[in-house]
């Protein structure tokens, strides 16, 4: 098996993942626990409406680390900022969450990154 099935595997499993990112201004790492989306066929990571370190983080180093159990892989995130494409994704996403409130709140305050495994 390939590391990119075995991680794909491990995120269909997976809802909640660890990421670590590189601070933005500190340029140390940062881990925290996130949940991690299926929309369109790829992988996401976004959270409800509001400012995110971790986004900010993304938005300075692209590169992070996502930790699946036992497996640390080295990906990209593609933080999305056109709209037509986060009305898209975050229509498959939020309508799935019964907290989650207003779809438009999370198209117009949302973080969203494209998990890129490589």
């Amino acid at each position: 098996m390939t590391v990119g099935n075995e991680a794909r595997q491990a995120l269909e499993r997976q809802r909640t993942v660890e990421i670590t990112t590189i601070g933005r201004r500190s340029a140390r790492p940062r881990r925290i626990e996130t949940w991690r989306y299926l929309a369109a066929g790829r992988y996401w990571l976004t959270g409800s409406p509001g400012s995110r370190d971790w986004y900010a983080n993304v938005l300075a180093h692209p590169e992070f680390t996502l930790h699946l159990n036992e497996l640390d892989l080295q990906v990209r995130g593609r933080p999305v900022t056109d709209p037509d494409e986060r009305a898209r994704v975050f229509g498959e996403i939020v309508p799935a969450l019964d907290w989650a409130g207003s779809l438009e709140s999370w198209i117009d305050g949302s973080p969203l990154v494209e998990i890129q495994l490589g």
